[in-house]
């Protein structure tokens, strides 16, 4: 398996991350230590789900069968792929018990 995300790509990738830790924070909506570390969670599960989405479950497509790709980034699957996980990670949040 050849990686092929350059530099501006993973630098997207990991906006598109922070950005979808941010709007799990503001969606989790209880207390400052839920939020920090719903973000935290929803930000890495973002950027682990989007590097395995570009890389290796549209690795083998080239530039002209998936557009938008920004050096190496398929963007509208990651872009998906963030959304979906982002609304698992704020259901957890959400459903998941506080402890005492």
């Amino acid at each position: 398996m050849q990686w092929d995300l350059g530099l501006q790509g993973l630098g997207l990738l990991v906006a598109l991350s922070l950005g979808f830790g941010l709007v799990t924070a503001l969606a989790v909506g209880r207390g400052a230590a839920r939020r920090l570390w719903s973000m935290a969670i929803a930000a890495v599960a973002c950027f682990g789900v989007g590097l395995i989405t570009s890389e290796m479950w549209f690795g083998w497509a080239t530039q002209e069968e998936l557009q938008p790709n920004i050096d190496g980034l398929s963007f509208d699957e990651v872009l998906l792929s963030g959304a979906v996980t982002t609304v698992l990670v704020v259901l957890a949040a959400r459903l998941l018990p506080r402890r005492a």
